[in-house]
């Protein structure tokens, strides 16, 4: 196995997704490559099946779910220091063809990158936003309030980055679904903040590497597809919560002044309303949706 490169993934009950991203990794790169995959409390059996017939696999149990960048930085901690890259990536990723080598070459053409992340495709083949700016206060609640209801709206056309033309720049932050890391930028920043359960730790953690004087870089000419949200879209109730806490958390860190506490207080407010509102509207679409199942002749 190459000591350069290691993939690195997170499990809960992740069917059949799981045994696709092994298949698809052995055409995504030349070399020899080691999958450590921590799973926080999978019942399905798909990781110990995968453990059972790919020789390059080891699976670790965390005895409860931590989350996923927590679960991260577990896996990250059982490879050879090294490892000169990590790949991170959701389970439900489909490999493109040479995506993994072709982010190895852009590590290359830019030496101070801490983090790349390929172009993301979602099932149907269209593209997934996934290197985005960094949202601000006004822009970042601008985005959370206005983004379902006028997804035109500037703030989230300047945050999700759209209209950008497709081409390899350095970005803001890049969706924590895929990503090739150099484990020097990981260990300085100390990995994914684990207090982010799930949602918005890549946002963090492509902030802290922005500051730390690393870049995040975006290499559409490497391709994946995401299934998304094989674990999060089964528990609405549980999953948009834990996205507008994650959201607050991470503005809350970048204004922690005394006078600031006003600012937080406003935001707490209405992302709880927010998130009160989607859960309601998932739950009723669920239901809506099994309903309709059910009632198949």
């Amino acid at each position: 196995m190459s000591s350069q490169l290691a993939v690195v993934t997170v499990t809960y009950s992740p069917g059949r997704h799981l045994q696709e991203f092994l298949d698809s990794l052995a055409d995504a790169t030349r070399l020899s490559t080691q999958v450590v995959m921590v799973d926080n409390g999978s019942t399905d059996g798909a990781p110990e099946a995968a453990v059972a017939s790919n020789d390059n696999v080891r699976l670790v149990h965390t005895g409860e779910n931590i989350g996923y960048g927590g679960a991260i930085n577990r896996a990250v901690a059982e490879l050879d220091p090294a490892c000169e890259f990590v790949v991170v990536a959701n389970p439900d990723i489909r490999w493109g063809a040479g995506s993994i080598d072709a982010l190895l070459e852009a590590a290359q053409r830019w030496p101070r990158a801490g983090a790349l992340g390929p172009l993301v495709l979602e099932p149907d083949g269209s593209v997934y936003p996934s290197a985005r700016e960094v949202p601000g206060l006004v822009s970042g609640a601008g985005h959370a309030v206005l983004g379902s209801v006028w997804p035109s709206n500037p703030w989230t056309q300047r945050y999700r980055q759209e209209n950008e033309q497709v081409s390899e720049r350095s970005v803001g932050w890049l969706s924590g679904s895929c990503l090739l890391m150099r484990r020097d930028a990981f260990d300085a920043v100390n990995g994914f903040d684990s207090r982010y359960f799930m949602y918005m730790e890549d946002v963090d953690l492509g902030d802290r590497l922005g500051r730390a004087g690393w870049h995040n870089v975006f290499v559409p000419s490497a391709e994946v597809t995401h299934a998304k949200g094989h674990a999060a879209g089964r528990h609405p109730e549980l999953m948009l919560p834990a996205h507008h806490q994650s959201a607050y958390r991470f503005q809350a860190d970048r204004h922690p002044h005394w006078w600031q506490a006003p600012l937080r207080w406003a935001l707490r407010g209405g992302l709880a309303v927010r998130s009160r509102i989607a859960v309601a509207s998932a739950v009723r679409k669920r239901a809506n949706e099994e309903g309709t199942t059910g009632n198949v002749d």
